[in-house]
C-alpha cells in the first residue's frame, strides 16, 4: 500500500497543501465516498489524521461506512472547500484497516473524540491526487496538479 509517506516524498508541495486542506478546520475532516455492495456510491463525512507518514480514519463499529471499507476498499476522499478560495482536494486509493495496536493507540491520542473500543481503524492507502488550485470564486478554470502512485 502507497501511504501519505510516499506522497510527501515524491511530492512535498503537493502533500503539504492537500495537508492544508484536510486540516484547514483545525482538525482533519473531509467527505469520504465509498462503494457499497451494490456497487452504488456512498459518501460519509469523516475525520482523518495524517501521522507517521500514514493517512487515517477511524469508523464507528457497525457504520455502513465500515462494510463498505471492510468489503471493497476503494474509497475518494474530498477535503471541505472554502467559498473564498474554493480550491478541490481529491484522493482516492484503498483503505485497509489497522490492525498494530501502537499505531491504532497513536491515533486515538490525537483525535478529538473518542474512538470507542470496537471502533475500527483504517489507513486510507494514495493511488491518486487531483488538486485543483484556485485563488477566488470567480477564478475558472482550476490550475490542477496531480500525483499517482508508482504501480509495482
Amino acid at each position: 500500500m502507497t501511504g501519505w509517506r510516499a506522497l510527501a516524498a515524491a511530492d512535498p508541495v503537493l502533500a503539504a497543501e492537500a495537508r492544508r486542506l484536510l486540516e484547514r478546520s483545525g482538525t482533519g475532516e473531509g467527505l469520504l465516498a465509498t462503494v457499497r455492495d451494490d456497487g452504488l456510491p456512498r459518501i460519509h463525512p469523516v475525520y482523518v489524521v495524517i501521522l507517521d507518514g500514514r493517512l487515517l480514519t477511524a469508523v464507528l463499529a457497525g457504520s455502513l461506512k465500515r462494510e463498505d471499507l471492510a468489503l471493497d476498499g476503494r474509497y475518494a476522499l474530498h477535503a471541505h472547500q472554502d467559498p473564498a478560495a474554493p480550491h478541490e482536494l481529491l484522493i482516492r486509493g484503498r483503505a485497509a484497516e489497522v490492525s498494530d495496536p501502537a499505531v491504532r493507540a497513536s491515533a486515538v491520542a490525537v483525535w478529538p473524540f473518542t474512538v470507542g473500543a470496537g471502533d475500527a481503524l483504517f489507513e486510507l492507502g494514495i493511488d491518486h491526487v487531483l488538486l485543483g488550485e484556485r485563488p477566488d470564486a470567480d477564478a475558472w478554470p482550476p490550475v490542477y496538479r496531480s500525483w499517482r502512485a508508482p504501480r509495482g
